[in-house]
């Protein structure tokens, strides 16, 4: 965005109350990164209002990220499910913006704390610790309250609030599930086990990724991306075996081998420790296979591919990925991010009303909302 900013020969500065460049770029990925996703549909992101990512996402596609990577000579792969990572560093990605920016011209402040910003006759008079500043266009790209160890803070929704703009109710998403109190006791002992998962929210909407126990409640890709359309009070179900017909392998099974017991003929199939757990909880029958009648096998059944719980809450702010909510997108023009009713001032990123999956596409609406502010700001 400031690149593009500074390529329309504009006088560009980038004032960042941080310390260091893009720390969320540094650790995200397992700090490489995962920068855009191959895969990118405007279907993949929650917003108030479902065309509004259309158009950005046109003009400043992955593919013209992925090009910027590639013209930079950074190495990159796929891991799954179209996400794109560094194979090295995401210091990588900060260190191609960083150039990308000084090729632009435009001139980078950190450690600088805005204090206030006045709208005037020219544009917007600020008032930072480090001197004033007047400018004509003002771009917000403060991202949500996600991580706040990082920096994050509401400031980019106070700033719309001054100028009038509506702001939707925030909350945490991309975020592990914690569990009731009874939940959260019978299976914190399996904490760090595993397994793929078909996780569904009483919406509708379901992923097929891995789940993860945790010593608080449930995490894993699965739950990181079932959170987004998860509210309080709801359910969320489980398929336990998402590969498996368990009814032809409960019968291929008890036909060779009858005196089996139950318990270890499913073991075989999902991890022991919490096969023992269900069936010491009495979710499961603690029976021989033969021992199964045709009633008995469809409850299992039934348990097995719609494991029900309902979670207590979620970890919140501190270890969401992104923040659900924000600047409401009917204050802003799809095309250029610009508010509608307040010339001059856009906003890009996080901060507004556009949460993207797990996977690489929150950075790629970062990327493409910052492209669409560029052209005009």
């Amino acid at each position: 965005m400031c690149v593009n900013c500074g390529l329309s020969w504009r006088d560009v500065l980038l004032l960042d109350n941080a310390k260091q460049m893009g720390r969320k770029i540094l650790i995200s990925g397992g700090g490489r990164c995962n920068f855009t996703n191959q895969n990118i549909e405007t279907n993949a992101f929650l917003c108030g209002n479902r065309h509004f990512c259309k158009s950005a996402l046109a003009r400043f596609s992955q593919w013209d990220f992925i090009a910027m990577v590639e013209r930079h000579g950074i190495e990159y792969h796929e891991k799954t499910l179209g996400q794109l990572f560094c194979n090295e560093s995401a210091k990588e990605i900060v260190d191609m913006l960083k150039t990308e920016c000084e090729w632009a011209g435009v001139n980078i402040q950190l450690r600088t704390e805005i204090v206030s910003i006045t709208a005037n006759d020219a544009g917007y008079l600020l008032q930072t610790s480090a001197g004033d500043y007047q400018c004509q266009s003002l771009v917000i790209a403060t991202g949500g309250l996600s991580m706040p160890k990082l920096g994050a803070t509401p400031f980019g929704y106070k700033v719309a609030e001054q100028f009038g703009l509506a702001v939707k109710p925030t909350s945490a998403a991309l975020v592990p599930f914690t569990l009731h109190q009874a939940d959260k006791d019978k299976f914190e002992q399996l904490a760090g086990i595993a397994l793929p998962v078909i996780a569904t929210a009483e919406s509708g909407q379901s992923f097929k990724e891995a789940m993860l126990f945790t010593h608080r409640g449930l995490s894993g890709p699965a739950v990181l991306q079932i959170s987004s359309y998860w509210r309080a009070g709801q359910k969320v179900s489980f398929n336990l075996l998402p590969e498996t017909d368990f009814i032809a392998w409960l019968t291929a099974t008890t036909a060779e081998s009858p005196k089996l017991s139950f318990k270890n003929a499913l073991s075989r199939i999902l991890p022991k420790r919490l096969v023992e757990v269900l069936i010491e909880h009495g979710e499961l029958p603690e029976k021989n296979l033969n021992q199964l009648g045709k009633g008995e096998i469809s409850q299992i059944e039934q348990y097995l591919t719609y494991w029900q719980i309902a979670p207590n809450g979620t970890e919140g702010y501190r270890t969401a990925e992104v923040t659900l909510g924000g600047v409401d997108t009917d204050e802003l023009s799809s095309k250029t991010m610009e508010a509608k009713k307040q010339p001059g001032l856009y906003f890009v990123g996080e901060v507004m009303d556009v949460s993207g999956w797990l996977g690489g596409y929150n950075f790629q609406w970062a990327w493409s909302s910052g492209y669409a502010a560029g052209e005009v700001a």
